[in-house]
């Protein structure tokens, strides 16, 4: 049986932390895609890295230099891991801040355990861009801690006359849509609370969205702080399906606001690394924040192909003591999310790879598979970026795409 790890008190500061050189060790916790791209950047860098990651086949662990197959909280690998690198960092939220706490007590971890333990629950997370917001500009949207069915029935003529219709979320462990439910009636959300098997949920209310951005900012352990350009993002079933960049529908004050909020939040919370924070753009165009992610997130993979700094190299700048990359954006893009439903044949159910080849034939498209063998439904198994020197250019080869991928429009 593995020993698991208690959450420590206090962590260092960057200035007790050597700088990481190419040729030292990094270390990654998590093993999907967003770490595999991470391991790719940072070798590319001249960095070595090691993976964290319970499951023994990962898209992490295939490129990575070294994997330690172990639970997240797993404390004997966690001080195998910090002995080997200088510094290290996650490549999703979930992993536990006291696992980050107990690396920190001998290897730079960023983002730290305290920042990362405020994106894992909603309510802190919502508490700290309240307390944030004289800063930022911005507030969440009105919302309820719902923790136990009384919570419901004493508030439910507060949740009738502000919150609804909403939408029910889990306050832990909930991404693409899961752990999430629209309500329109009391009825509703005690049926949605029930459905949670009783974990404490958040009830917030649903804003009439004109569109959605989100902001990937990054900032170093001396202070200094970077915002790429603004993303427009479309989901599709709670799942992330494009981000175009710039954001057709987003003017420059909007732009100039959301690029301000950011670097406020980064700011506040001492952050050091890629954090990427969502924000609705109502339809009256006022700025609502949503959620943030302590991490490179899907909607900044369009930094790969048409930034001057990805945000993956980005993250090794951070992590490893190093001055903060260019943000300029060289061309118009528009990422494209490339769903395991997409291997399945809508009429015969059958697997068959996509027609690859003649998506790679449409100007400026570059294809990122993740290395996952087994493609189902909803899985995210990589995407596709379209770059060009008008927006419009970019769009015309998504559409493109999406015919020969027989991706509805």
């Amino acid at each position: 049986m593995t020993e698991s790890v208690q959450l420590a008190t206090a962590e260092p500061t960057s200035a007790l932390i050597p700088r990481a050189t190419p040729a030292t060790w990094l270390g990654v916790m998590g093993g999907g895609q967003l770490g595999r791209m991470f391991v790719h950047a940072a070798q590319a860098m001249g960095y070595k890295v090691a993976v964290l990651e319970p499951v023994a086949d990962s898209p992490a662990a295939h490129a990575a230099d070294h994997h330690l197959v172990a639970r997240y909280d797993d404390a004997a690998a966690l001080q195998e891991l910090a002995a080997q690198c200088v510094a290290v960092t996650t490549e999703f939220e979930n992993v536990p801040a006291a696992s980050l706490a107990l690396l920190a007590q001998r290897a730079t971890v960023a983002p730290s355990a305290a920042n990362v333990s405020v994106a894992q629950d909603r309510m802190v997370e919502k508490k700290f861009f309240i307390d944030c917001a004289e800063r930022s500009g911005v507030l969440p949207a009105p919302h309820l801690l719902i923790a136990a069915d009384q919570d419901i029935a004493i508030n439910a003529d507060l949740i009738a006359a502000t919150l609804l219709p909403g939408i029910v979320k889990t306050v832990r462990l909930g991404y693409d849509g899961k752990g999430q439910v629209r309500v329109r009636t009391l009825e509703d959300v005690s049926s949605a609370f029930a459905g949670m098997q009783g974990v404490p949920c958040v009830l917030e209310k649903m804003l009439p969205l004109a569109y959605e951005v989100s902001v990937l900012a990054a900032r170093g352990a001396d202070g200094t702080s970077v915002v790429y350009p603004i993303a427009e993002n479309v989901h599709r079933d709670g799942i992330l399906f494009t981000t175009t960049v710039p954001g057709p529908h987003v003017s420059p004050e909007c732009a100039l606001r959301a690029h301000d909020a950011a670097l406020a939040i980064i700011e506040q919370l001492g952050y050091v690394g890629v954090l990427c924070i969502e924000f609705f753009i109502l339809d009256d165009g006022s700025l609502v924040v949503n959620e943030m992610a302590p991490r490179p997130h899907n909607s900044g993979h369009y930094t790969i192909d048409a930034c001057m700094t990805s945000q993956f190299a980005q993250q090794v700048r951070a992590m490893a003591g190093l001055a903060l990359g260019d943000v300029r954006q060289h061309s118009p893009a528009v990422m494209l999310n490339l769903l395991g439903d997409l291997w399945f044949d809508t009429a015969s159910g059958a697997c068959t790879e996509p027609a690859w080849d003649r998506v790679l034939a449409l100007p400026g498209a570059t294809l990122h598979l993740y290395g996952k063998d087994d493609p189902r439904p909803s899985r995210k198994m990589g995407h596709v970026t379209f770059v060009a020197s008008t927006l419009a250019e970019a769009q015309d080869s998504l559409h493109a795409a999406c015919a020969i991928l027989r991706i509805a429009l």
